[in-house]
């Protein structure tokens, strides 16, 4: 079990840098405006209707960096910051969410595959923790076989949809910064030197998700590795 707190440990590591590297960034281009003076929600509406998305929404909500798009009532909610600032990180966020709306639209399908795993995810976390203490209490760390083992394993084979989501995740998050940079830039709504931080606040958030499949990952591989002992 102790290489399992290892690899609990070695994920939170990766992903306390990298959301030490996201908030510094966000925060450095968050003090900066943006020479359109656009808030974040002007920015949203603008490049939603240069798209024909007329009929989605711009939201505040709560938090920081709780910005998101919300596929089920088609509605792009932009933290309150976000929604008011007229920041370089203020409009990438917002085109960023804006780029999700429109892979909705246009009907992306590694956004659909993944909106189809969900319940599937929900379902194996739901299940994850008690195969993995069931398999501890019965040996499946400890290389006795049996029960325990087949536990372990069990934990390893639903929680390889936690790290399927999170590989669709990717193209996902990816091709939606790709979406928000092109819009940004066609539009007029950075200059080519603010476009250059764009850049570094969307790498910095997309460094986000291959933090947490690279740490879905090892978790599998070291919950297959301890179930073949």
């Amino acid at each position: 079990m102790l290489g399992f707190y290892v690899v609990m440990f070695a994920g939170m590591a990766i992903s306390g840098v990298v959301a030490i590297w996201l908030k510094r960034t966000y925060s450095k281009y968050s003090k900066q405006r943006s020479y359109s003076g656009m808030s974040g929600a002007q920015v949203a509406r603008a490049i939603l209707d240069r798209n024909g998305l007329n009929n989605v929404p711009v939201e505040p909500v709560a938090g920081q960096l709780t910005d998101h798009y919300d596929p089920r009532s088609k509605v792009v909610r932009l933290s309150e910051g976000n929604f008011r600032s007229d920041s370089i990180a203020a409009a990438s966020v917002a085109a960023h969410e804006v780029g999700h709306a429109i892979q909705d639209a246009s009907g992306y399908v590694p956004m659909k595959l993944r909106s189809g795993i969900v319940p599937i995810v929900n379902f194996s976390n739901q299940l994850f923790m008690p195969l993995l203490f069931g398999g501890f209490i019965l040996g499946g760390f400890s290389g006795q076989g049996g029960l325990g083992q087949m536990l372990v394993l069990g934990a390893a084979v639903v929680f390889m949809a936690v790290f399927a989501f999170h590989v669709v995740t990717l193209p996902v998050e990816i091709n939606a910064s790709t979406r928000a940079y092109g819009q940004l830039t066609r539009y007029g709504f950075l200059s080519s030197t603010e476009a250059a931080g764009t850049k570094r606040v969307l790498s910095a958030a997309a460094m986000t998700y291959i933090a947490a499949a690279l740490t879905s990952l090892l978790m599998v591989v070291y919950l297959l590795l301890a179930a073949r002992q």
